[in-house]
């Protein structure tokens, strides 16, 4: 199929989608473009081993519980906690181009190893999860795709190097250095896949390390209210570069406590129709209201990532 085809973006296949669009759309920044993301992509592999702790980032009462009363409160954590069911790479074949990386190292282990975590950690390591990525992408070498470092609950300065040389040799001549001009085009002809965004001051002494891309949380459980967050902050105007808008709702200790049979994809998938109604409502590109990366959980459900991709077809209208 030729890069110039008038194919809905729609119909685009979603594991190659960024190869496949239409040549109009290859000059155009990554950060102008609408873009699949997976909130908190790695917790798909809970440690569900009981003797795994709860991460100290929890409430006091949500640890004293989880002490005392574990067979009890354990089912509620992973109910909540869980925010994807797809490995990486399945989701990546979904079309998620933005992957939320949480890292941590657990506490009173005396290995180097390195973990994601939300509520709890994972059983995979980063290394393991990195390659991963690093072979997918190698299978699909027209795909970029931006991985969000950020969180590093435990890290010291040695584990913070430690990762830099994982993801250095992970990915290699990959990585993208942020001098460069971020459209298809350009990182296509020099091989670059990964922007590796970095949330600590450390990013700025090192050429291959970008910024922290800020993510638009609302902090909302109902679909509205989340809603209405995005259109006030729509009013004031998007960040000049990449950004998130995270539809990821939020569930506090009082509405898991009323919707004790509940989980959190049961409240995603309820909200879905709103949310996802809403997004094609938005608009990529350069202007004040315009959305970037837009991130959710459980994104294999509802034809989330192609609703996402679609909305790049208002770009071409414009240039045409």
């Amino acid at each position: 199929m030729s890069g110039c085809s008038e194919l809905s973006l729609r119909e685009l296949p979603m594991e190659s989608w960024m190869s496949h669009l239409p040549c109009a759309l290859w000059d155009t920044p990554l950060y102008h473009l609408a873009i699949p993301g997976s909130h908190n992509a790695v917790t798909y592999c809970l440690d569900m081993n009981d003797r795994s702790p709860v991460d100290p980032m929890q409430p006091d009462m949500l640890q004293k519980l989880d002490k005392y009363m574990k067979p009890l409160i354990r089912p509620f954590v992973y109910k909540w906690a869980i925010t994807q069911e797809f490995t990486i790479k399945q989701q990546l074949d979904c079309g998620v181009r933005y992957c939320d990386l949480r890292i941590a190292h657990r506490p009173n282990d005396h290995s180097t190893d390195l973990y994601f975590y939300h509520g709890v950690y994972t059983t995979l390591t980063v290394e393991t999860v990195l390659s991963e990525i690093k072979e997918w992408l190698d299978a699909h070498p027209k795909e970029v795709v931006l991985l969000s470092f950020s969180h590093f609950l435990g890290l010291n300065q040695e584990l913070h190097i430690r990762l830099l040389t994982n993801i250095r040799n992970t990915f290699a001549s990959k990585l993208c250095p942020k001098t460069e001009v971020l459209t298809l085009r350009n990182l296509w002809a020099l091989g670059y896949q990964v922007i590796v965004s970095y949330e600590h001051s450390i990013s700025s002494s090192h050429s291959d390390l970008w910024p922290h891309i800020p993510y638009w949380w609302a902090n909302k459980c109902k679909a509205e209210a989340l809603i209405e967050e995005f259109e006030a902050r729509k009013q004031h105007g998007r960040p000049g570069g990449f950004f998130v808008t995270g539809i990821n709702l939020t569930e506090d200790l009082k509405y898991i406590c009323t919707h004790p049979t509940e989980s959190l994809k049961d409240l995603v998938m309820s909200t879905y129709p709103a949310l996802l109604g809403w997004v094609r409502e938005q608009t990529p590109g350069p202007r004040a209201g315009s959305l970037n990366i837009i991130a959710g959980d459980f994104i294999t459900e509802s034809h989330f990532a192609p609703t996402v991709v679609t909305l790049n077809e208002k770009l071409l209208k414009w240039s045409s």
